[in-house]
């Protein structure tokens, strides 16, 4: 989808001018039918969301491998995956890498999680995950941390943008009630 914004130029001839502002996601709501996808894992092969039908499955995106919050949060889902995972839960990570970069990311901090490569972004930007950010003072496009819950049968059962990588998996297993 295709999304046209009106420039901020404070003065001159350009100051309404429409211009792209690249391609802006919908956000999930409860209730949505989660996005069908395939991409690939940190070794190459190819990973369904219909692969986890009949389970639930928590689907978090996030900017990219090895860096500090993201290691946080990969780290914080590894430690608590026997707990989701009794509770019927898989735990997905998305993120634009490459799959050889997920690889080094899995054995330098020893995931345990699934962590799939979505360099084209086509799912991250279904799932609403991609869109406009601001860093220190700086607006562009990127990633957008987000967390999908999708149910067992296939349905968006919680939709979390914005969120924080630290202490976000304990609110999380919070809310979810484990």
């Amino acid at each position: 989808m295709l999304s046209w914004t009106v420039c901020q130029f404070p003065v001159g001839p350009y100051r309404n001018a429409p211009r792209y502002a690249g391609p802006m996601s919908e956000r999930l709501q409860p209730g949505d039918v989660a996005p069908a996808f395939t991409l690939p894992d940190a070794d190459g092969n190819q990973v369904s969301l219909s692969d986890r039908k009949g389970r639930k499955v928590i689907v978090y995106f996030y900017p990219a491998a090895l860096t500090p919050g993201c290691t946080k949060q990969a780290c914080d889902f590894t430690d608590n995956l026997s707990l989701l995972a009794d509770a019927g839960y898989d735990v997905i990570g998305i993120s634009p890498d490459q799959p050889e970069k997920l690889a080094r990311f899995r054995e330098k901090e020893s995931l345990k999680i699934t962590l799939l490569a979505d360099p084209e972004k086509t799912t991250t930007e279904a799932y609403g995950a991609y869109g406009e950010k601001k860093n220190y003072g700086k607006t562009y496009m990127g990633v957008i941390r987000s967390t999908i819950v999708v149910d067992e049968e296939g349905k968006v059962d919680r939709a979390l943008y914005n969120v924080r990588a630290t202490g976000h998996v304990a609110k999380i297993i919070k809310d979810l009630g484990i």
